[in-house]
């Protein structure tokens, strides 16, 4: 007979559901999936037709719950099918169906998944009531999208695979603790008194998470001081944190997977695609300008296997003492601050990520509604004393300008531009200018990733502005689909083509000047007095558009046959604030102005040296808060 010491943290919580549920229901088996607790029953049908049940399961027990069919408690995959799109309305627009027995569940993607899920979740439970089988609702982005195609036939591929890390994270976050949590540092590995290289450890005597891990725009070389006692060894890093898919945030993610990590990384969905679009172009832009990329490809499948995504304002355990909940960060798509909750109430740690504090055509401004915060790890990029942008529509109207001033001379616009957020961005200024009569309907080229990136933030429009969301999701008003824009598919001899042709607008990556098709557009436009280069976005210390906003007109230039020359630059260049997606100055102090709480202690991060220390000692005059700009290589201790 067992006695209640034999009795595992697992099986406490089995009873525990057990003793809530009606005697109509069983569960035959429990297990953690990553954060998730996952129940498995033989009365999947009777769990559907109890409405709020699996609700208030979940706050006893405060995990996230998801019910599943124990094996052979579901209809058969071919009587299914029929039975459940006679449940879902035709409007709904039904794209792919996949049934895995291995944990009875069907995928459903569709054009719209509201009507597949129901009001109030409704049809899922009338199709789990009827079949039996759980269904899991994806959409089917209104622009097709290669990487999110990849991304999900990839995952449903390692589905066993992945089930099997899942439970065994689960085990890890679910663990007895050792360590009673008496403390909580913070330790700087890159991206202090510097833009780029973004990476921190958040330390507890239980738990080690790494939070970011991207490269140096413009400073090949420059990683994260990832061989420090603080972050090794790394394989037993419990969990990483993504807080978004830019470059200098993402880029050396894939390498932990090299020095032998296999835990998870959490970030959103959306985050989650991008992040393996610009990683495989990183690879590939390395490849072609000669260099060798710090891992393979085959590190960002590993990379793609180990995410768990996470919903804005979901809590989630990530481990014994720690739980996470992402907010909006209104700065790029899936961006999110991401909120700690170490111990049971001992410490709050909000890491903003990149943060753009207002509304944009995009996003919703970032949230920064918080339950409990202690220490603020704060981006600080525009924090000068004199960083302040021009209103945006101050900046849309001499955008405008500039471009119809060239178009008036017959010349051509191009714009250094990160192919995610400021492309989409610039697209729904254009698209509307022209529209509207406020300029002329001319093309407007894409090139690089900028299509793609863009059809991945139609496949998430929750993400997005609630007026923009709407649009996307009906086909004749998408300003991403107007007929101006055309993506630069044919390669070298197209550009000539465009270049020699009428006048048009290119959006072309990389947004910093530092490699890719920008470099053809200098070469093939940069002599004619008559065209213009514009600069919308910030330009790290060290890279080629900063060298040429800064007055540079004799640059640096290899030729496709790899001989190297001076290439001089005849053409305009204008720079435009008010499209970054950092907030100014005014903006970080009104995030800590507006924060609810607000942080007893504050680090400066993610900014030059000038940056960090006048938004450091800003902030501490403003509002009297403890205030730091940390080198890297600095660890801070809360206790």
């Amino acid at each position: 007979m067992s006695t209640d010491d034999e009795t595992s943290p697992l099986d406490a919580v089995r009873a525990t559901l057990e003793a809530e549920i009606p005697d109509a229901l069983n569960i035959s088996r429990v297990a953690y999936e990553g954060p998730q607790l996952v129940v498995y029953t033989e009365t999947p049908r009777k769990f559907a037709e109890q409405d709020g049940l699996i609700r208030d399961l979940a706050r006893t027990v405060r995990k996230r719950i998801t019910v599943r069919p124990a094996a052979g408690a579901q209809a058969s995959p071919a009587d299914a099918k029929p039975r459940i799109l006679d449940l879902i309305p035709e409007a709904a627009g039904i794209t792919n169906l996949q049934f895995y027995p291995a944990t009875g569940e069907v995928l459903i993607e569709a054009e719209k998944p509201g009507l597949v899920i129901g009001r109030r979740a409704s049809t899922l439970r009338e199709i789990t009531g009827d079949v039996g089988w759980t269904p899991e609702v994806l959409r089917t982005p209104p622009m097709e999208s290669s990487t999110v195609d990849n991304v999900r036939n990839f995952l449903m591929q390692e589905r066993d695979e992945r089930r099997a890390f899942l439970e065994r994270v689960g085990e890890q976050i679910h663990r007895e603790p050792v360590h009673d949590t008496e403390w909580v540092r913070v330790t700087t590995l890159g991206c202090c008194r510097e833009v780029g290289r973004a990476s921190f450890i958040l330390s507890t005597p239980e738990t080690r998470v790494l939070v970011d891990c991207g490269d140096k725009p413009g400073a090949e070389g420059e990683v994260p001081y990832l061989q420090v006692p603080e972050a090794n060894p790394i394989p037993d890093i419990d969990a990483v944190v993504l807080t978004h898919a830019h470059l200098d945030h993402s880029a050396l993610l894939p390498l932990l997977f090299k020095y032998g990590y296999d835990g998870p990384i959490y970030t959103t969905q959306a985050t989650r695609d991008l992040m393996g679009l610009l990683q495989l172009d990183y690879l590939d832009v390395a490849a072609k300008e000669g260099r060798t990329p710090p891992y393979e490809s085959a590190m960002v499948r590993e990379e793609l296997k180990h995410t768990i995504t996470v919903d804005y304002g979901d809590v989630t355990d990530i481990a014994p003492d720690v739980k996470l909940t992402f907010h909006n960060a209104g700065h790029i798509l899936g961006s999110a601050v991401s909120h700690f909750h170490v111990g049971d109430g001992f410490h709050n740690v909000v890491f903003s990520g990149d943060v753009h504090h207002t509304d944009t055509r995009l996003f919703n401004g970032a949230s920064n509604d918080f339950p409990r915060v202690e220490t603020l790890v704060m981006e600080s990029t525009y924090g000068r004393r004199d960083d302040y942008q021009t209103d945006q529509e101050d900046s849309e109207r001499k955008l405008v300008e500039v471009i119809k001033d060239t178009y008036d001379r017959s010349g051509k616009v191009v714009i250094p531009a990160f192919a995610v957020g400021r492309s989409q961005e610039l697209m729904l200024v254009l698209e509307e200018a022209m529209r509207e009569g406020r300029l002329p309907t001319m093309p407007i080229y894409l090139d690089g990733m900028i299509r793609e990136a863009t059809a991945i933030h139609t496949a998430y429009p929750e993400f997005l502005r609630d007026g923009l969301r709407q649009r996307i999701l009906h086909e004749d008003e998408n300003p991403f689909l107007a007929e101006q824009f055309q993506q630069v598919d044919g390669g070298q001899e197209m550009r000539e083509d465009v270049a020699g042709g009428d006048p048009c607008i290119v959006l072309s990556t990389s947004g910093m000047v530092t490699g890719g098709p920008i470099m053809s557009w200098l070469e093939l436009l940069g002599d004619e007095p008559a065209n213009t280069l514009v600069f919308v976005g910030y330009q790290a210390e060290g890279t080629l558009g900063r060298r040429i906003q800064s007055g540079r007109r004799e640059i640096p230039f290899s030729d496709r046959g790899g001989r190297s020359e001076q290439l001089t630059l005849r053409f305009d260049v204008e720079s435009v604030s008010g499209f970054s997606g950092h907030a100014d100055r005014g903006g970080l102090e009104n995030f800590v102005r507006t924060m609810n709480p607000r942080p007893e202690e504050i680090l400066c991060v993610h900014g030059d040296e000038a940056s960090t220390d006048q938004l450091s000692s800003g902030l501490y005059q403003e509002f009297d808060i403890r205030t730091h700009a940390p080198k890297n290589l600095e660890t801070f201790r809360f206790d």
